[in-house]
């Protein structure tokens, strides 16, 4: 983590440093309103530019399920700025809210007969582990 900005050929500013390390904090994906709450001084404009150039450049990725706003989440796989190469589903957990990044084992392929399909996303709402067990 203390190189992913010059891996990734980004300027190193403490702000990104900043927004980088509230990433770092969470295991599923936030909304911008929790990076907003977890800055302790932030340009509103600065931190719109800051989450596209990590979009952009594959450090995190966006997550939109339902029309909703958008959260965002650390890519782990090898991401560049041609592509987000992500083997796994979005969860939302209709309880508590929180959207998780779900490795599975085997990510389905599909066939589409006359199209090409360059990115597969697979979107799944239910009750999350913990709220499962709290039922």
């Amino acid at each position: 983590m203390d190189n992913l900005l010059k891996d990734k050929k980004i300027s190193e500013t403490p702000f990104r440093k900043e927004v980088l390390s509230i990433f770092a904090k969470y295991s599923n994906a936030i909304p911008l309103s929790i990076i907003e709450q977890d800055l302790e001084q932030y340009n509103r404009i600065t931190l719109y530019r800051t989450i596209k150039l990590f979009v952009q450049k594959g450090i995190i990725h966006e997550i939109t399920i339902s029309g909703e706003h958008s959260n965002y989440a650390l890519c782990k796989a090898e991401c560049n700025t041609i592509s987000h190469l992500h083997q796994h589903i979005h969860f939302k957990c209709k309880k508590c809210q929180i959207i998780f990044c779900v490795e599975v084992d085997q990510f389905p392929s599909i066939k589409l007969p006359d199209y090409k399909i360059e990115q597969l996303e697979i979107q799944a709402t239910g009750l999350c582990l913990k709220c499962n067990s709290s039922s």
